[in-house]
C-alpha cells in the first residue's frame, strides 16, 4: 500500500514536473517573441485592454508622473510616501498606504518608460510555484516600446542618475542615509566640514531659560572619542544656514540673466540629469523673486550641500556643480 501510494505520488509529481516545463517553455517561447504577459494588478498607471494589451490608466498615471517629478524636485521616497498618504492617494490596492520600497521600485521600473524587461524572477520549485529573482539562472529579455509610456526616457534616465549621485554622494561622506532630511530638519546629511570632509551634526544646547536655548551644527569628527578632540572646525548656528540659502537665492535672482545663461549651455549635455536640472533650474529662475523667508521646496530642488570652512564661510553647492560663496551675516 505504501509502495503504491509513493509510486502515485511520484507520477503526480512527474506530471506536474511536465506541466511546468511545458507552460515555461511557452512563456520564453513569447518572451523570445518580445510578446508581453504582465500582471498589471499591481501595477500602477496602467489596465488592459480587450486584447490584453496594456493600456494607460490616465488617472494613475498622474500619480506616477507625480512621484517622478517629486523626486527630480528633490524629495526623498520616504518624504513622498509620506506626503501621498497625508494627500489621500490611492495606491494599487485602492489604500492611501505606501511605502519607501515602493517608491524606489517605481522610480526604478522601466515599464514606466514604455519598455520591459521580461523574466525578472523565474520558479524554482514547480510544486509550490516558490519564485525568486532571477540574478542569470534563467535568460532575460528586454523590449523596447512593448507599450504606451507614461514618463519619457529622458526623465526616466534623470531619475537612475540621481539615484545614483544620492548614492555616490552618502558613499562620499559615509552618510547612512541621505534621504533623512525632512521640512523640519533640512539640513540633515547636507552640511559638509570644510577642514576634516566630514558632516556636520545636528545639536541642540538647552538652557533652564528658553531664550538661550540654541540649535547649533557641528563637525562628527570633532571630538572622535571622549575627552579627545579632533577637528579643529568652529561650530555654526542653524539661524545662519537658513539665511545662507535665502542670500544665495536673492544673489541668483539679481544676477538672473548670468545664471539663464550658464544654465542654457547644460541643455546640451551629454548627461540626461543635467539637462533635466538646467530646465529643471531655468524655469525656477524665470519665476523666482527675492525672499526673506526660507522657502524649503526651492532648497531642496536646488541645493546638493552646503559647507563651512574654518573661517566661517559658508560655501553652497548647487545640484548642477554651481557653487557660490556666501559670508554668514551678510
Amino acid at each position: 500500500m505504501c509502495f503504491l501510494t509513493s509510486d502515485i505520488c511520484q507520477g503526480r509529481q512527474d506530471e506536474s514536473r511536465s506541466i511546468s516545463e511545458n507552460s515555461t517553455w511557452g512563456i520564453r517561447r513569447r518572451f523570445e517573441q518580445g510578446k508581453l504577459h504582465i500582471n498589471h494588478t499591481k501595477f500602477l498607471g496602467y489596465d488592459k485592454d480587450k486584447d490584453g494589451n496594456l493600456i494607460i490608466n490616465e488617472q494613475q498615471s498622474k500619480i506616477v508622473k507625480r512621484i517622478y517629478k517629486e523626486f527630480l524636485d528633490g524629495k526623498g521616497a520616504n518624504r513622498i510616501a509620506r506626503e501621498l498618504e497625508s494627500d489621500g492617494v490611492l495606491n494599487w490596492h485602492g489604500k492611501a498606504k505606501w511605502y519607501e520600497g515602493s517608491i524606489r521600485k517605481m522610480l526604478t521600473n522601466e515599464k514606466y518608460k514604455g519598455d520591459a524587461l521580461l523574466q525578472k524572477t523565474y520558479t524554482v520549485d514547480f510544486l509550490n510555484k516558490k519564485r525568486s529573482d532571477n540574478n542569470g539562472q534563467v535568460p532575460q529579455y528586454y523590449v523596447e516600446d512593448s507599450h504606451p509610456a507614461i514618463i519619457d526616457k529622458e526623465m526616466w534616465e534623470a531619475v537612475q542618475l540621481e539615484m545614483e549621485r544620492r548614492r555616490n554622494f552618502a558613499l562620499e561622506y559615509d552618510i547612512q542615509k541621505f534621504e533623512y532630511a525632512t521640512t523640519c530638519n533640512p539640513f540633515a546629511g547636507r552640511v559638509i566640514c570644510g577642514s576634516c570632509g566630514q558632516i556636520f551634526g545636528r545639536k541642540v544646547w538647552n538652557s533652564t531659560d528658553e531664550r538661550l536655548r540654541r540649535i547649533i551644527w557641528r563637525c562628527n569628527g570633532k571630538y572622535p572619542a571622549k575627552g579627545k578632540k579632533g577637528c579643529e572646525s568652529r561650530h555654526i548656528d542653524d539661524g545662519l544656514l537658513y539665511q545662507a540659502f535665502i542670500n544665495v537665492l536673492n544673489l541668483i535672482v539679481e544676477n538672473k540673466d548670468y545664471f539663464i545663461k550658464k544654465w542654457m549651455e547644460s541643455l546640451h549635455s551629454e548627461n540626461a540629469l543635467n539637462r533635466y536640472k538646467a530646465k529643471q533650474f531655468i524655469a525656477i529662475l524665470r519665476e523666482a523673486r527675492e525672499i526673506d523667508k526660507f522657502d524649503v521646496d526651492l532648497y531642496f530642488a536646488l541645493v546638493e550641500k552646503i559647507t563651512i570652512n574654518n573661517d566661517g564661510l559658508i560655501i553652497l553647492g548647487l545640484l548642477d556643480g554651481t557653487t557660490i560663496e556666501c559670508e554668514p551675516n551678510k
